[in-house]
């Protein structure tokens, strides 16, 4: 069983990811066994984690952050147990040791590690985030992300600041499903799929699609605002997470270096618009993304050498005020 997405490998030496395994709802019927309650839920996750960084987004730009706590790990892989060689997340001792992380304040857990052995004692899947944890039953909720932003986005409307923002309409979603299923396979998984293939059929295959519909997106954003049409939906959001990572490493780490995303001028101006919405800044920190991804895969980068740039200025202005008018 997979412990981290290095281990994900098919025999073709493809990465393959394995899906998530607490998969519980979080309803805004009182009557449900997680129901939407202020002060009840605390989000784990890392700001290197675009999965975890999406959930974070969701909290902040609905308005969440007072009814749902969160703290974030480590940027970089450490040993979770001295009994075995398993590297994961795990929690800085102090708040003064990691800039940007926090110890667990609910259970003192010394690694994510530790909270899935806390919610299930016979768990043998990988210890990822982000992870939706309940205080009351000292449990994990969910730890897929995809439908944690699901939870954000409808269920907890009768305490959140900015319940009126839906970025799951529904005369959008059928819109959403389909993008979110082209874009995941090719971009968000797509560039691991590159940076973590053992074999050069796998990657040539991943960075074609990888490519193909990056030109696709471009092509898309050139006619309107967002990538489903002219409002902010969750599409925006989960592509975002992979393109703010692109050029400061998956360029370099992940072998997708065929174009940058600031090689398209669509892309990347859409790229600035999302991280100025109000509560995205937040949620992207640069210094833990860099040196999770080159100091957490030695397989990949041995020596943990971190490249000094591009240092992109995403707050810079950006020309999409274009399909306003």
């Amino acid at each position: 069983m997979a412990r981290s997405a290095l281990d994900e490998m098919s025999d073709s030496g493809a990465f393959a990811r394995t899906a998530s395994t607490f998969r519980n709802f979080i309803s805004r019927d009182r009557q449900a066994q997680f129901p939407a309650e202020s002060g009840r839920y605390h989000l784990y996750i890392s700001y290197a984690c675009p999965w975890a960084s999406r959930c974070l987004a969701y909290l902040k730009i609905k308005g969440l952050e007072k009814a749902i706590t969160f703290t974030s790990v480590k940027p970089i892989w450490e040993r979770t147990k001295q009994s075995d060689e398993h590297m994961g997340w795990v929690f800085p001792a102090s708040y003064t040791e990691e800039p940007g992380a926090e110890p667990d304040p609910l259970n003192g857990a010394k690694s994510i590690r530790e909270l899935y052995e806390l919610a299930s004692t016979n768990y043998t899947g990988k210890y990822t985030v982000p992870v939706l944890w309940d205080k009351k039953l000292k449990t994990i909720v969910s730890n897929e992300s995809s439908e944690i932003i699901r939870m954000f986005n409808s269920e907890f409307n009768d305490i959140a600041e900015n319940p009126d923002l839906d970025l799951y309409p529904p005369h959008l979603q059928a819109k959403v499903d389909q993008t979110n299923e082209w874009i995941y396979d090719a971009i968000n998984n797509g560039v691991y799929k590159c940076g973590f293939a053992r074999k050069q059929g796998p990657y040539d295959e991943a960075v074609t699609k990888l490519y193909e519909a990056l030109d696709k997106c471009e092509e898309i954003l050139d006619k309107q605002w967002y990538i489903c049409g002219d409002t902010l939906s969750e599409a925006d959001v989960r592509l975002f997470v992979t393109l703010i990572r692109f050029d400061e490493v998956y360029a370099v780490h992940f072998k997708c270096n065929k174009k940058l995303l600031r090689e398209y001028p669509n892309l990347f101006n859409y790229t600035k618009d999302i991280f100025q919405v109000p509560g995205m800044s937040s949620t992207v920190n640069m210094q833990h993304i860099k040196r999770h991804y080159y100091g957490s895969h030695p397989t990949i980068n041995p020596f943990g050498i971190i490249p000094s740039g591009p240092d992109i200025d995403y707050s810079s202005p950006h020309d999409r005020e274009r399909f306003s008018k």
